[in-house]
């Protein structure tokens, strides 16, 4: 089983959507039973809320639910709990290598890092550019980038 998490500040906006843009990937190939995905924040701002309603309108409109998904914080332990941990921002690893105190494994990636583009890209956080659908693409980009990773590296 593949066990991904994704990470941004809050937990809110963009690491939810991706939680359930990649669920709605896997489901759709019929992949479901072989992840676990789930999301965190690196800070404890919006722990327990739930993902913010542009975030949740933007999924809406693909079709994806995320109802239910709250808001929580990253910890120590995740590292031993995921394969992958992803983040959305540089400003993102720094924290969550912090939280983590290292990456021995090298589980910590940026999601735009698996679109093999030779250089490392951010997703830009719509709680601030009000652009969710740009991020909803990005977020899309990265997620089958990453599938396509998994599967040519056999770790489906």
């Amino acid at each position: 089983m593949t066990k991904i998490l994704f990470v941004c500040w809050g937990n809110i906006c963009r690491s939810p959507m991706a939680e359930f843009i990649m669920k709605d990937m896997v489901a759709k190939r019929h992949l479901e039973h072989q992840f676990l995905i789930e999301s965190a924040a690196h800070t404890s701002e919006e722990i327990g809320n739930p993902v913010y309603p542009p975030a949740r309108r933007e999924l809406k409109k693909h079709g994806i639910s995320c109802e239910g998904k709250r808001a929580r914080k990253m910890t120590k332990e995740d590292y031993d709990r995921f394969d992958w941990i992803i983040g959305m921002e540089q400003l993102n690893l720094r924290y969550m290598l912090r939280i983590l105190g290292g990456d021995p494994e090298h589980k910590v990636r940026l999601l735009l890092d698996f679109c093999g583009n030779g250089r490392s890209r951010d997703i830009a956080d719509p709680w601030y550019t009000g652009e969710f659908g740009k991020t909803y693409s990005d977020l899309v980009e990265g997620c089958e980038a990453l599938l396509n990773f998994l599967s040519e590296n056999e770790m489906l």
